[in-house]
């Protein structure tokens, strides 16, 4: 989408900050203020970016309709929308090729679609709370359900929230349940693992439920290994204790011991060899690592989140309760924890063997 205009607006990062760059940044300046404020705010340096790169798009999308930041109308963000769902990707099959839910495989999914329009809608609120005589474009649906599922119970009642609107510009998402490793997958995964690094990270998400920004966000100073804690950053900097398995702690000493490289880093796990040995493994590294070892161990699934699932998944299975749960996984809303209730085939199946024989007793 846009790609006549992708040369004319790009996003550049300079001392912690996000701004648009190119001729056709000039009219843009609510895009780079809108960015400062959420860096102001202490938002995430990555989901500062994230959204930067969104509004390129919309910003592109923009100047190839000759539009302005002053002209953008509800009308006009409809039409975004709908750029948006016709776009197509490149290097992808063509319209033709479908999943098995209908959905084409060349377009973008509907989350990155509306995340894209969640930072539109973000950055013309944030025009309206500056100059309030600017009217918001955004259009305003229905408000929100006052209870959500894991609302609706006795536990769970006083934390209802009042109904807030919601906005008219979003995509319907589908509600995918999270697919969890096989235990035979997963012994096969952490198998083709070789380093104390490599099986500490894998045993870390497995066995413990952190996710790979997690993971690769620890500090040396961070693991207790003598009380079995570990101190976790997760998402919106919120920070959380959560259990160190014995098996995993050994591993992590046996990576502190004879593995981790000399470094001035804090970081836990660094790069152990080539031209950046000794500094923080990034996010780019891990998929590397869990790329080389998918094709190893012939285990196509097995992604970093895939083992959190797996973790969440056997938790359901043991009968864990659904607040501990949520603790241990870092869930801000109690509904995400309960996916992996529905997910626990095993716990299904145990009910409807029990339910099917008291029918049967009664018969």
């Amino acid at each position: 989408m846009c790609s006549d205009d992708s040369d004319r607006l790009w996003l550049k990062g300079e001392g912690g900050r996000w701004n648009l760059a190119g001729p056709g940044a000039d009219g843009l300046g609510v895009i780079d203020d809108y960015l400062g404020y959420l860096a102001d705010r202490n938002y995430s340096p990555k989901t500062v970016r994230a959204y930067g790169f969104d509004l390129v798009i919309f910003g592109r999308w923009m100047l190839s309709e000759g539009l302005g930041i002053d002209d953008v109308t509800t009308p006009v963000l409809l039409r975004f929308l709908a750029a948006c769902r016709t776009a197509r990707l490149p290097g992808r099959p063509g319209p033709n090729v479908v999943d098995l839910a209908g959905n084409r495989l060349d377009g973008y999914a509907p989350a990155t679609v509306n995340r894209r329009l969640v930072a539109v809608s973000g950055m013309f609120a944030f025009r309206t709370m500056r100059d309030p005589t600017s009217r918001s474009p955004v259009p305003k649906g229905r408000e929100g359900q006052r209870f959500v599922p894991g609302e609706k119970t006795g536990l769970l009642a006083h934390l209802a929230r009042k109904p807030r609107p919601r906005s008219a510009l979003r995509v319907r998402e589908p509600r995918r349940l999270p697919r969890p490793l096989a235990v035979s997958e997963a012994a096969r995964l952490l198998a083709s693992l070789r380093t104390w690094r490599d099986r500490a990270i894998a045993g870390l998400m497995l066995y413990c439920g952190l996710r790979s920004c997690e993971v690769l966000a620890l500090e040396v100073a961070d693991i207790d290994i003598g009380r079995g804690w570990i101190r976790v950053w997760g998402k919106g900097a919120k920070e959380r204790a959560v259990p160190l398995d014995a098996d995993v702690s050994r591993v992590i000493q046996g990576y502190l011991l004879a593995e981790r490289p000399e470094s001035g880093s804090a970081s836990l796990f660094l790069v152990s060899k080539g031209p950046n040995r000794g500094q923080p493994l990034t996010s780019a590294g891990l998929r590397t690592i869990f790329r080389y070892h998918r094709k190893l161990s012939g285990v196509t699934a097995g992604h970093p989140h895939a083992l959190r699932h797996s973790f969440g998944t056997a938790l359901a299975e043991a009968g864990v309760d659904l607040s501990v749960m949520q603790a241990l996984l870092g869930h801000t809303h109690v509904d995400t924890t309960a996916r992996y209730i529905h997910l626990a085939p095993k716990r299904v199946k145990e009910e409807f063997d029990a339910a099917r024989a008291r029918i049967r007793r009664q018969q």
